[in-house]
């Protein structure tokens, strides 16, 4: 692609992705879901005006890289030991019960290849914290009983998933499921969860110190760019995603980070709310050129939509979707509108969730329809609980103070 016409491309997609963002946003949907829909609209689904180059694909890889850094920075470990036992209830019961219904129905009644179904399920464990968070805000209810329970879960669940999206990486690039490459990759991420965010807050103090005396500006978004990127290119050389580079270097410079084992390095309120600030417009310059490419990456006019398998593939694993999360919040001891709503509150997979489904198919193990089916169920599993959420509070949020 001659550098004119990228520099076209590169406009159509960050124009029509705010205007599609603005437009949910404006109908109480997640933004997310309009950046998807400029990607579909963009794309061979419909106008067929875009294709998925390969400098494309790379703007968007370091969006993914990113978004995961916001991820971890906005990950607040301490807030899963304070709400204790019912986070972690939830947590796991909400990552392992979706795991296990997603990769039930894929392998034993469509008969998927182990492969594919394992991704299926991974995909379906994922919960977006940052959905969450923001309607739990919204109906300034973060800080109720609920909301507590539900972003400390969502904190393990992110952690969870990470580590998971490392396996399935591992497997994708290797062909097929290995009990020692499972073994490698376990070692290597606890490693890496261990030492890297230890390194980077030293880094971050260096950074500091020189944001002190440097008389040009922009150090910290220039440094701690450069960082995320090092310690992306440093998790693929272990052999990690470069996702989990993202991630570890965010949960590090979090002001909500402690180290494990006990051993704190505390944090300088201050400077990184300075971080958060300034890192926040590159971050979201990134981020929606990854999800318009995962609607760009989706053509509908090549699925048969007249086949029974799209929509029992799609009702089904949404099914899943919903049912693991709600029974996660089933087994806690709190009255049923708490419950219920702890349940609903998991249920987004958001961007999340399409990063594994985009894994999958970059790497290759969706075919159109099964990546197409994926799509579909995020889309609904994030478009629809915010709308819940806010009509079960206003019915029942008198019985839950």
């Amino acid at each position: 692609m001659a550098a004119h016409d990228f520099f076209l491309t590169l406009l159509i997609i960050l124009l029509t992705a705010r205007i599609f963002a603005e437009l949910a946003m404006r109908l109480q949907a997640p933004s997310v879901i309009g950046e998807l829909f400029a990607g579909a609209v963009l794309g061979p689904s419909l106008l067929g005006w875009i294709e998925p180059t390969e400098a494309i694909r790379l703007m968007a890889g370091i969006g993914i890289i990113l978004l995961l850094f916001e991820v971890g920075l906005e990950t607040d470990v301490k807030r899963l030991v304070s709400t204790g036992l019912e986070s972690i209830v939830v947590a796991l019961a909400g990552f392992i019960l979706p795991f296990l219904f997603g990769f039930g129905l894929a392998y034993g009644l469509y008969e998927l290849p182990l492969l594919v179904s394992l991704f299926i399920g991974g995909t379906l464990t994922a919960t977006s914290i940052g959905i969450t968070v923001r309607v739990l805000s919204d109906l300034k209810r973060q800080h109720s009983k609920e909301g507590q329970v539900v972003l400390g879960a969502a904190v393990l669940d992110d952690v969870m998933g990470v580590v998971l999206l490392a396996l399935l990486y591992e497997f994708s690039i290797g062909g097929g499921v290995s009990l020692v490459n499972t073994g490698k990759v376990l070692i290597f991420v606890a490693a890496f969860f261990v030492l890297a965010p230890a390194a980077a807050k030293l880094m971050s103090m260096v950074i500091k110190r020189f944001d002190t005396t440097s008389e040009i500006p922009g150090l910290i978004p220039t440094t701690i760019v450069s960082l995320v990127l090092f310690f992306a290119w440093l998790a693929h050389a272990i052999g990690a995603p470069e996702l989990l580079g993202g991630f570890a270097a965010g949960l590090a410079l979090s002001r909500r980070f402690f180290l494990p084992l006990g051993v704190a390095l505390h944090a300088d309120e201050a400077f990184a709310e300075r971080i958060e600030t300034q890192m926040k417009p590159i971050v979201q310059l990134f981020t929606p050129i990854f999800f318009v490419m995962v609607g760009l990456s989706l053509n509908l006019r090549e699925i048969d939509w007249s086949s029974s398998f799209i929509w029992l593939f799609s009702l089904s694993l949404l099914a899943a979707a919903v049912a693991g999360k709600l029974l996660g919040a089933v087994l806690l001891k709190e009255s049923w509108p708490v419950r219920w709503m702890i349940g609903t509150a998991m249920i987004p997979r958001g961007e999340v969730g399409l990063i594994f489904a985009e894994l999958g198919r970059e790497s290759g193990i969706f075919s159109n329809e099964v990546y197409a089916g994926m799509v579909i169920v995020i889309a609904l599993t994030t478009l629809l609980p915010p709308f819940v959420m806010k009509w079960y509070y206003g019915r029942y949020g008198a019985q839950m103070l």
